[in-house]
């Protein structure tokens, strides 16, 4: 199968996400509490035409478009609107009728999602979005709901996530222009300044610092790793005679240990706190932390000792 032809797959599944953005548009419009319904409407208006038309309208413009996606959430001018959420009792209802069937899309879904990935040319993408769409039609034969329900707990969903839910492609993206634009060159030249070369420790430490430290600016830690392997890694952990498989393999989970305390990190910190509906906003980090910093002082010795 060509790569036009599974783009132009993946391009459908683009297009079913932006109707949905659509849609939750339309219900932020429709919301009978007026307040920020245009920006909230805006800016899920925006996210649709991108995905939608994305590869068809000229990157400056979409550009803009993401600027003025990125305005309306610094103004905070996207709330949550006119969701319809299920209540308490209808929870227990749900429950008790059915039981471990509710796990069977879920399941499904994971199952679909394996095999496409794994066993056919279609790829992890396209695999996600076919298993989508099964998981639906699992959910659908099981419950038998109505239709509208769907479009309604989508809405919900996609809104509770937020604005949120946008960060990990971002932060992907803004990982490949630092990495285009020399941003690890700089930081080489910077560290190599006052960096002595030749201690094994201190390279260590301000290898694995530094990508606990990127990783919590970007919020992700393959985004990092290219950036600071090549401006310490490699000169003062690797040149030195440090084992590039074990000092990459450290650098990279020591990364996500800055991953457990960044609220850039969206997908792990962020959202939890949205779906969970929890009062603290920083919640999740402050469990996290004595972890996550105890994971860092064992990934600096482990780097000295294994890989030099």
């Amino acid at each position: 199968m060509s790569e036009a032809t599974l783009n132009h797959i993946l391009e459908i599944f683009y297009i079913l996400i932006g109707l949905q953005f659509l849609y939750t548009a339309y219900r932020a419009l429709r919301s009978q509490d007026k307040s920020k319904s245009l920006g909230t409407a805006a800016f899920w208006t925006i996210l649709a035409i991108l995905f939608i038309g994305g590869p068809y309208i000229p990157d400056a413009i979409n550009g803009l478009l993401v600027l003025a996606m990125g305005a309306l959430t610094l103004f905070r001018q996207v709330k949550i609107k006119n969701i319809i959420d299920v209540n308490d009792k209808e929870v227990e209802k749900g429950s008790a009728k059915y039981g471990n069937k509710l796990f069977i899309p879920a399941i499904v879904l994971a199952v679909v999602a394996v095999v496409v990935s794994n066993w056919t040319p279609l790829g992890g993408a396209i695999g996600l979005g076919i298993s989508s769409i099964v998981g639906l039609i699992a959910a659908l034969l099981i419950i038998k709901p109505k239709l509208s329900y769907t479009l309604y707990d989508s809405d919900r969903l996609t809104q509770q996530v937020g604005t949120t839910g946008i960060l990990p492609q971002f932060l992907a993206a803004l990982g490949v222009l630092f990495t285009a634009s020399g941003v690890g060159q700089v930081i080489s030249k910077g560290i190599s300044s006052f960096l002595p070369e030749g201690n094994h420790l201190i390279g260590a430490i301000a290898y694995i610092l530094g990508m606990v430290l990127f990783t919590m600016l970007m919020g992700n830690a393959f985004a990092a790793f290219t950036v600071i392997t090549a401006s310490i890694g490699i000169p003062f952990v690797i040149a030195q005679g440090g084992d590039p498989i074990v000092a990459g393999a450290l650098a990279m989970t020591g990364g996500f240990c800055g991953t457990l305390l960044t609220p850039m990190a969206a997908n792990f910190n962020t959202l939890p706190v949205a779906l969970l509906e929890m009062k603290q906003e920083f919640g999740v980090i402050k469990a996290q932390a004595p972890i996550a910093l105890a994971l860092i002082v064992i990934h600096i010795a482990l780097m000295y000792f294994w890989a030099f």
